[in-house]
């Protein structure tokens, strides 16, 4: 590929605007098709189910680690300088905003990426939910709600460098990081096989995560081909959702960014996937699951991530395949966070305390 022509012709914002739509495409589709979903899996594990949707995201999840890993480990990227690892992070934001993201993304019934996708499938609730997810998100970011993110992220803070490098902090390298991605992919194929499913389990969790070193990929390729000074990043969905936001109201004549690629190429890959599929239509609020729910996790999920320092895909799989330490401690926060909601919010769904024997079968 002849970066620095294309780079030459276009210029750095109008490539990595493409190459976020159609990575963007991709994560949309083989998302959609796939079911991937961290709460959906989150639920899973705890329940000690260890089913589609756990080996879904393991799938994803070990396949970015296991293709950025090797790709560093050959000398064909180099991710020191991505904000996750060099930049001054936040442990405190980290877990506290992980945690909060985790309890969000169940009441609301999907992560920041997966209300994405589910709005282009007509589900109304995911719409308004990833809208007030954005507002937050920008509110957090530099509007009303920032002192709070300041001072809870000021708590525990921890240089760039080494000092946020799990790898360098335990004296390994990419050759361990690799290998810990082997040993995690062979998790999934394991519970994959035992699950059982049709081929889009396997194809589409995995293509899920080659989009997302796809995206460290393609974004490294125009910072050492450019000029300019261009910031290596990766997949994820808060920033670039209260981008967009700001890009509507705000600036609609501004220069076109990677996030801002990404956004559209997600909705309409997984309007391809639903139409494929037969599984567009619209959906508004039921089954139990009121609008104040989905509103209050929306907001505590546009808090968490921005406090996070990214959402399920941003700071759990993106900086996790990395292995940026607040990154994974975001991540286990979101797991933590979304079991004790679904043991406090939704329990009573799976195990009604005094549920009546109905008469008949139900149909």
């Amino acid at each position: 590929m002849n970066w620095s022509a294309w780079i030459e012709s276009w210029g750095e914002p109008a490539v990595l605007a493409m190459g976020g739509l159609l990575l963007g495409l991709s994560f949309g589709f083989f998302g959609q098709r796939s079911k991937f979903c961290l709460r959906a899996a989150v639920i899973e594990f705890w329940h000690r189910r260890f089913g589609e949707k756990l080996s879904v995201w393991l799938l994803a999840f070990s396949t970015a680690v296991v293709v950025v890993q090797a790709l560093v480990l050959l000398g064909w990227m180099d991710v020191s300088s991505a904000r996750q690892l060099s930049a001054r992070g936040s442990l405190s934001g980290a877990l506290v905003g992980g945690l909060l993201f985790g309890v969000g993304m169940v009441m609301t019934r999907g992560c920041a990426s997966r209300l994405l996708v589910l709005s282009a499938n007509g589900n109304l609730r995911a719409l308004l939910s990833g809208l007030i997810f954005a507002v937050v998100a920008q509110a957090t970011l530099g509007g009303m709600l920032a002192p709070w993110r300041e001072a809870i992220s000021a708590w525990w803070m921890v240089e760039g460098g080494a000092s946020r490098d799990l790898l360098q902090l335990i004296g390994a390298g990419p050759g361990l990081g690799l290998a810990f991605g082997l040993v995690w992919m062979a998790a999934a194929l394991y519970f994959a096989a035992r699950s059982g499913g049709g081929a889009w389990k396997w194809v589409g969790g995995m293509a899920t995560g080659l989009t997302v070193a796809g995206g460290w990929y393609l974004t490294h390729q125009v910072m050492v081909h450019s000029f300019e000074v261009v910031q290596i990043q990766g997949l994820t969905f808060s920033g670039p959702s209260s981008e967009w936001l700001m890009h509507v109201l705000n600036d609609p004549h501004g220069p076109w960014t990677f996030g801002l690629g990404l956004m559209p190429g997600v909705f309409l890959g997984s309007l391809a996937g639903a139409l494929v599929g037969r599984e567009w239509k619209l959906e508004g609020f039921g089954g139990g699951y009121t609008m104040p729910r989905y509103i209050a996790g929306a907001v505590l999920m546009g808090f968490g991530s921005m406090l996070a320092g990214g959402c399920a895909v941003g700071a759990g799989m993106t900086g996790g395949a990395i292995f940026a330490l607040t990154a994974w401690l975001a991540l286990v926060g979101m797991w933590v966070g979304g079991g004790l909601a679904d043991r406090m919010l939704d329990h009573h769904r799976q195990h009604p305390a005094h549920a009546p024997i109905p008469a008949t079968p139900a149909p």
